[in-house]
């Protein structure tokens, strides 16, 4: 088992793929490793154990006949409990949905199955998708100490994939939940394009901000589980009918000649430092790989965050409707406060601050005119301590001291990679991101790798059990 944890997805493909293991062995061990480890880590809300082995099972039966479907074939993966599993409960880390059952499978669900893909287990995440856990839930634990928060909302996604317990997962993200836990955690996130991916079946915090996309190891490992979900879906009007790439085609292009702007003033005035440092050490590294930086001028965020706080509220309110205020002694206090503030949000508030996103959009868009991507930190501050969050308030000052450097992107909707790069002086990761322009995911991965090929940080590993 200790040498299955340590392969990435795209290294146990190759091995199911030529028989050196199968996919059963795989299922049963990580099934094995979960039993053993996630009791102290808690990223898991529910483990799908018996029908992860039939599926295992069967898609062992298939590559034995010839029938490898490709790199997820076989492949232990796990979901953020806010995607809809008709066959594995889905609960949202709320009371409010213990007695509900999801009426279809959500489109990205379906088109992991159809890769081969086998969803071991629902993956544990904040109430309703948004910033704190229900205080019934037992909050994932992060793996390089559990003093440190794991990021918010796909906690369990992340800390899942750090400590070995599944080989990918799929996160959502509005703010930052897929690059937060992946910053903190050590692992690799993808935020896409707005309608790369397509959000049927997945519960909603804000829909005009919600992106889905992939947390896994390994920039390829992410890439591979990209393509198998990427495209048009007619249950998803707002799913892109662009064609989509071959990801995996192009990992190995490189970043010679790419052009990757920096705006200093940005980063430094909001970042610790040690983000500081981490991110100089990362342009040392592209540099050497033959990118060109050059200076940008980003606009400042702090308008567009503030505005983020009333659209993320008043959306968030549209998707509780018959739920809230209905239940409202099910919910926990972080997220009665949002709906509650939803409900109160003028119609000249939520105008202006949808006017402010469409000329930030614009303008973050013309940055691409002069650079292939941008780079920027995954987080302000290198491994927050629990205590340091809740140092931080509630919205819109808490979205401004720890999302200006994520939520911008899901205002602007558009693409970023967030890799490991680091690690604080208490040991915990340190992450960053390339952005870039609409649909850019291919450039962005080749990005990654290509930084990923140059440093050993993504080989690194906790060390489990912990010591509490």
């Amino acid at each position: 088992m200790s040498q299955l944890a340590s392969m990435s997805l795209t290294e146990t493909a190759e091995a199911i793929r030529t028989g050196a293991i199968t996919p059963v062995s795989v299922v049963e061990a990580y099934l094995s490793r979960i039993a053993e480890l996630d009791g102290q880590l808690h990223s898991f809300a529910t483990v799908a154990a018996d029908r992860a082995l039939v599926q295992a099972h069967n898609a062992t039966r298939e590559i034995c006949n010839g029938q490898w479907r490709g790199l997820l074939h076989g492949i232990p993966l796990g979901l953020k409990d806010a995607i809809y599993t008709t066959e594995i409960k889905t609960g949202l880390g709320s009371p409010v949905f213990t007695d509900w059952h999801a009426p279809h499978n959500a489109t990205v669900v379906t088109r992991i199955e159809q890769a081969g893909g086998i969803v071991i287990g629902k993956l544990t995440l904040t109430e309703g998708v948004y910033a704190d856990h229900h205080p019934t839930t037992e909050a994932p634990v992060n793996p390089w100490g559990p003093a440190h928060w794991t990021g918010t909302s796909s906690s369990g996604a992340g800390v899942a994939v750090a400590a070995g317990l599944c080989l990918g997962s799929l996160g959502t993200d509005t703010g930052g939940s897929i690059r937060l836990p992946s910053s903190c955690c050590g692992v690799v996130g993808i935020k896409p394009t707005w309608g790369r991916v397509s959000r049927y079946g997945v519960f909603p915090l804000a829909e005009s901000l919600d992106h889905v996309g992939p947390m896994c190891r390994t920039v390829a490992d992410s890439a591979a589980m990209l393509g198998a979900i990427a495209g048009a879906d007619s249950a998803d009007p707002t799913a892109s009918l662009a064609p989509v790439p071959d990801y995996m085609a192009t990992l190995d292009d490189g970043i010679a000649g790419r052009r990757i702007g920096i705006d200093w003033r940005y980063i430094r005035s909001r970042s610790t430092d040690e983000v500081v440092a981490s991110i100089e050490a990362v342009l040392s590294v592209v540099t050497r790989l033959g990118a060109e930086i050059v200076p940008v001028s980003f606009p400042d965020p702090d308008d567009i965050l503030r505005g983020w706080a009333v659209e993320c509220a008043v959306e968030a309110a549209i998707a509780h409707e018959g739920l809230y205020p209905e239940q409202k002694h099910n919910y926990g206090p972080r997220l009665t406060a949002l709906l509650e503030r939803g409900h109160k949000f003028d119609a000249m508030t939520l105008a202006r601050a949808q006017k402010s996103r469409r000329d930030f959009q614009g303008i973050v868009s013309r940055l691409f005119a002069d650079v292939d991507m941008l780079i920027v930190p995954g987080l302000p501050v290198a491994g927050p301590t629990m205590d340091h969050m809740a140092s931080l308030g509630e919205d819109p000052a808490a979205i401004l001291a720890i999302g200006p450097f994520t939520a911008p992107f899901d205002v602007s909707l558009h693409p970023t990679i967030t890799v490991p790069c680091g690690f604080s002086d208490r040991g915990i990761p340190i992450g960053f991101q390339f952005v870039g322009p609409y649909f850019s995911e291919a450039l962005l991965c080749t990005a990654g790798h290509a930084y990923q090929t140059a440093t050993d940080w993504h080989h690194r590993r906790p060390v489990l059990p912990l010591e509490l």
